[in-house]
């Protein structure tokens, strides 16, 4: 089974969220539709601007903690490496 580490953002250079997940369709739409209550949902962070898949969750969740302790310079960095634009990966992930 998969697992997910991923970066949501409430925009271009807002907020940014990071978490990890077995199924990244259904935990960005829960973020999506505010379905949780929490920091994405009071921050209206919805946007899914980077992923990383992995095969044991014991390095997703090492993944995480480590992007969490980076500064935010790094986290921009890093997603600007591989979007650029910030664009909303959802649509591509959530087509059948």
């Amino acid at each position: 089974m998969p697992y997910y580490v991923y970066i949501l953002s409430s925009g271009i250079g807002g907020t940014l969220y990071i978490g990890v997940t077995n199924d990244l369709v259904r935990r960005v739409y829960e973020h999506k539709s505010a379905a949780v209550e929490g920091f994405t949902k009071k921050h209206d962070v919805k946007r899914l601007i980077y992923f990383e898949q992995y095969e044991d969750i014991e390095n997703a969740i090492r993944r995480e903690k480590r992007l969490k302790k980076w500064n935010r310079k790094w986290k921009i960095r890093l997603v600007e490496e591989n979007n650029p634009n910030w664009s909303d990966l959802y649509p591509g992930i959530a087509s059948p």
